[in-house]
């Protein structure tokens, strides 16, 4: 697989709806499927159009090759995890507590995700590269939902009026380095611990 050249289409994934007609939602529905059950490697355009029960030129007219339909599958559900995020979060009062929890759905969410989680196991070669040396434009898509949260948070909380973007890189970079490597000193898989990791190391970030 290879970068798109449209990154653009990465930053969007944070707040579009699903808007795909219904057609290509259904081509969508049937590439998720196809690739949480076989991998990227070992499937196919066609795979995908049978499941979907059309022809493998409806699939390439909407979405050119096969690069363009994993980035679109891929794209859908990041959108879906932003939302669930934002839902996870809504409701507690301080940003100290929606970045703790937020580091603890993320985590959950990533790993236990048939496609994100799924790929990281089974084939991880393919998957790398979104998350590193490829990864530029999805960490800067990530970096601006958080900070657009943060700012937020200081004018409700009268922080003080300083750039949070780069506390809120480190904090997605901090938080793509445990989803690569989980093994350490922190049990992961332990939401207590999670939490207290991210209160302790995280939330004050928030201050610095």
């Amino acid at each position: 697989m290879k970068t798109s050249a449209n990154d653009s289409l990465l930053a969007r994934a944070i707040a579009r709806p699903e808007t795909e007609e219904k057609v290509a939602r259904r081509i969508l529905d049937a590439a998720l499927e196809q690739f949480t059950t076989f991998g990227l490697r070992r499937s196919s355009v066609d795979d995908v159009a049978k499941r979907a029960g059309v022809s493998r030129v409806t699939v390439y007219r909407r979405f050119q090759s096969k690069d363009g339909l994993v980035e679109a599958c891929l794209l859908r559900e990041g959108s879906r995890f932003f939302q669930t995020l934002d839902e996870a979060v809504a409701g507690l009062p301080t940003m100290e507590e929606r970045v703790v929890e937020g580091f603890v759905v993320a985590l959950r969410h990533t790993r236990e995700h048939p496609l994100f989680g799924g790929l990281l196991r089974l084939e991880p070669e393919l998957v790398l590269p979104y998350f590193t040396v490829q990864g530029g434009p999805s960490l800067t898509a990530t970096t601006d939902y958080l900070t657009a949260h943060l700012r937020r948070a200081q004018q409700a909380e009268g922080r003080p009026d300083h750039d949070p973007r780069p506390v809120a890189e480190l904090m997605v970079r901090v938080a793509v380095s445990f989803l690569l490597n989980p093994a350490g000193c922190i049990e992961l898989d332990d939401e207590d611990q999670a939490r207290a990791f991210a209160r302790r190391y995280l939330a004050p970030l928030l201050d610095a």
